[in-house]
């Protein structure tokens, strides 16, 4: 039997993936031309918006119940060797944060009551979390846990890409008489929840899509219009030179404090020139033609993954 060797999920997925995606993306790109668009909304706030993608994706709270429950799969799967692991314990409960805003820094600063309080700080009025201290294992423990003894070179433990390749491949290791499984219970739990199938989809697919719409939109050329509107609105409230939304804080020196009176000052004038040429109606609506026309190259992988995902959330239930 031919071992495999551990690359770190999911960047072994998306290595792959990511690579086909975008070589596929980038020739119908170049042929399709600019999408039509739908209804141009009028300054609409970011927490109202919904593009095609975000159906496929996880929102922070669903993000945070996925992990504990990959905590509990890691759990029983440590149990079956004498094991007692509690797992990390997250750092706040899913849902604890109220009403999520998704998209709110996807075109740059876009509320003015934040922007007038925080500047462009991105994490204030959030509070701090601190990052769960992991569990002490004992060397045995370790090795069920990792696949590998403790000590030993990292990405040379024998690994499977999903779980049903996993019962092919010799983890060469035993606990209390079993074999370890590839990877250890770490890789086990991930494989079980993201990619039990020979079939399954990289769980980075549709972020890679949603990344290619985006970065076909900003060379749209009625984004560059917009950027083009708001880039002058800026310069005539003092702030000149300044290209896109995505400059304006290394374009004026504000890496070291986003939430200062510099950077509030910047942002309410931001958010204001974003509001007089309507940059985030317009820019989202050309994002959105994008995910649709991305949306419909690749609809069977999405209708693969978005039965996997519901596959997921099955396992999450019975799980928790």
């Amino acid at each position: 039997m031919r071992k495999r060797l551990r690359t770190t999920a999911p960047a072994a997925f998306a290595a792959l993936s990511a690579a086909a995606l975008l070589a596929g993306c980038a020739a119908a790109g170049a042929a399709g031309g600019e999408p039509e668009l739908g209804p141009v909304e009028v300054n609409p706030p970011t927490a109202a918006l919904a593009l095609p993608m975000d159906a496929y994706t996880d929102t922070e709270a669903e993000s945070i119940r996925m992990g504990q429950v990959q905590q509990r799969l890691l759990a029983r799967c440590m149990a079956r060797y004498g094991f007692a692991y509690e797992g990390l314990k997250s750092a706040e409960p899913a849902g604890g944060r109220g009403a999520e805003d998704r998209h709110r820094t996807l075109f740059g600063a876009a509320d003015l009551a934040y922007a007038a309080s925080y500047g462009y700080d991105p994490n204030a009025g959030a509070g701090t979390r601190a990052k769960p201290a992991a569990p002490e294992l004992t060397d045995s423990a370790y090795a069920v846990m990792n696949g590998e003894p403790r000590g030993a070179a990292g990405g040379r433990a024998p690994d499977a890409m999903n779980e049903e390749e996993a019962a092919g491949v010799d983890s060469g290791l035993t606990a209390g008489g079993a074999k370890v499984p590839a990877g250890g219970c770490g890789r086990e739990a991930y494989r079980k929840l993201y990619a039990p199938t020979k079939d399954s989809v990289d769980l980075l697919f549709t972020f890679g899509l949603a990344g290619e719409a985006h970065d076909r939109s900003k060379n749209d050329s009625r984004v560059l219009a917009v950027l083009e509107k708001w880039s002058a609105c800026m310069g005539g409230s003092g702030y000149s030179g300044i290209k896109t939304p995505y400059d304006v804080i290394e374009e004026l020196g504000l890496q070291g404090d986003q939430g200062g009176p510099k950077a509030v000052n910047a942002a309410k004038a931001d958010v204001a020139c974003k509001q007089e040429v309507n940059l985030v109606g317009i820019w989202a609506a050309v994002e959105r033609a994008y995910q649709e026309r991305l949306a419909e190259e690749h609809a069977q992988t999405l209708a693969l993954y978005k039965a996997q995902r519901e596959a997921r959330f099955r396992l999450a239930a019975e799980v928790a």
